[in-house]
């Protein structure tokens, strides 16, 4: 951050916030800022206010862990989706990858994480549990492990198949079309169809 030493202090910090956004280095940072301050100016008001309204509103939906603004999100409340079949996902931009895709007509459950001890993410620092309870209530017959094709991806899908294997169900992973090592929210529509449509069953 030394490069930004002229700047004001104000604008340094403004960038230095920016930056620790996802995917989003200094000079993209540097750039967003000025137009913020230089081009949009009623811009920045509007954008204060979004962020303060999702912050108070957004919340977690009860079933799946999904972001909404009410109990249950709006596709735990769609009753026309087959309630057999689940698919477990890593993060919500995630469903959203997959409803856009249109392939997958099932419920989600959101596990905010993965399995990734070197880190210190374990079975606590996810929705795994909440996980369990779901399919003890009954009903579901098939999971869906939807988590990218990454090492940490790959050791969770292992790692709750292996916990669901007692009850019975039927366990199956993304395949074809997903590129090793890629997360599932930079997949394109007809790559996440086609690895749905290609799923492989996890043999434990």
């Amino acid at each position: 951050m030394s490069d930004l030493i002229a700047f004001p202090a104000s604008l340094q910090k403004l960038v230095r916030e920016l930056a620790r956004l996802p995917s989003i280095g200094q000079k993209s940072a540097l750039r967003l800022a000025y137009h913020l301050l230089s081009n949009e100016p009623e811009l920045v008001g509007s954008l204060i206010d979004a962020m303060r309204n999702a912050q108070e509103n957004i919340r977690l939906c009860d079933q799946c862990f999904f972001m909404t603004e009410t109990e249950r999100c709006s596709i735990c409340r769609n009753e026309s989706r087959d309630s057999s079949i689940l698919c477990v996902v890593e993060k919500p931009v995630d469903v959203v990858s997959i409803e856009r895709a249109g392939e997958f007509k099932g419920y989600y459950h959101v596990l905010h994480g993965l399995w990734a001890p070197l880190r210190g993410q374990g079975r606590d620092s996810m929705r795994i549990d909440e996980l369990i309870h779901r399919v003890q209530a009954g009903g579901i017959k098939e999971i869906i492990l939807a988590t990218g094709a990454t090492v940490e991806g790959d050791a969770t899908a292992l790692y709750i198949a292996k916990l669901l294997a007692p009850f019975g169900i039927t366990s199956s992973r993304l395949a074809q079309g997903l590129p090793k090592g890629g997360e599932l929210e930079y997949a394109d529509d007809l790559t996440l169809s086609h690895a749905f449509s290609g799923r492989k069953i996890v043999n434990m």
